[in-house]
């Protein structure tokens, strides 16, 4: 069984990269501290499982595993935030390790994509047809005033950061909260939004054209920032795909 790993952390690359060799019949094909390179290795060399690191720069893991191709790996996310955990089983994930991740459980995720993988070709065709996948949310609540506010995905333009505020721009009018893009990101299907800029995040749907280092939404030109602009490329590259 071939595998690859990507982590922006040294320490944590070097540990999956150690417990790789102990493990009988798991071959480690490329391990990168770099998203994005770790993603233009994998589009030209297939392997069967990522281990791969949820929370890293310029291209989440969450990101990532919307644009490595179909059908692909199996996915084992990696991470030590807990908080993403179901929206990585919304992604089929394989499994969820949970950093600092001891070998013994490390071991567990392996046998459990080898399972997996055994299982597959026996598996009836009309049998995966009729598997109902997970109910993804359609809206995000989010602090206003002195309630907790219903915000529709479909609604969403952009999103602009006002120091420690966000002002969500939608369909029906404006959104003033008390919240962080971190938190945001965390709870946005991060197929259909990418944050351009360290000020803004947008609906890839809501784009009406890309020019000159900027996009326009709803009227309105937003720069894309350079430590972002690979990434929103790359999303865009993969929604034009859909």
């Amino acid at each position: 069984m071939t595998c690859a790993i990507l982590d922006d952390e040294p320490l944590a690359l070097d540990l999956l990269a150690d417990y790789c060799t102990q493990v009988p019949g798991l071959e480690l094909k490329g391990q990168f501290d770099d998203a994005l390179a770790g993603l233009a290795f994998l589009q030209d060399n297939p392997v069967d499982v990522v281990f791969l690191d949820i929370h890293m720069p310029r291209l989440t893991g969450l990101q990532l595993a919307q644009l490595l191709p179909q059908p692909g790996p199996r996915i084992v996310f990696t991470t030590a935030y807990d908080q993403y955990a179901v929206r990585s089983y919304e992604l089929n994930a394989a499994d969820y390790l949970l950093k600092p991740i001891a070998f013994e459980r490390f071991v567990q995720a392996v046998q459990k994509v080898r399972q997996q993988l055994s299982a597959a070709p026996v598996a009836s065709s009309v049998a995966h047809a009729a598997e109902a996948p997970p109910t993804a949310p359609d809206a995000m609540f989010v602090k206003n005033e002195h309630r907790l506010q219903r915000v529709a995905f479909d609604d969403i333009l952009y999103i602009e950061g006002m120091k420690e505020y966000l002002m969500i721009y939608t369909t029906t009018g404006k959104v003033l909260t008390l919240q962080s893009f971190r938190r945001v990101e965390e709870v946005l299907p991060p197929e259909r939004f990418a944050r351009i800029h360290k000020s803004y995040l947008v609906a890839l749907s809501r784009i009406e054209h890309v020019e000159r280092g900027k996009v326009q939404v709803a009227g309105r030109l937003l720069p894309i920032g350079d430590t972002y602009r690979d990434s929103f490329n790359a999303l865009i590259k993969a929604y034009n795909q859909l």
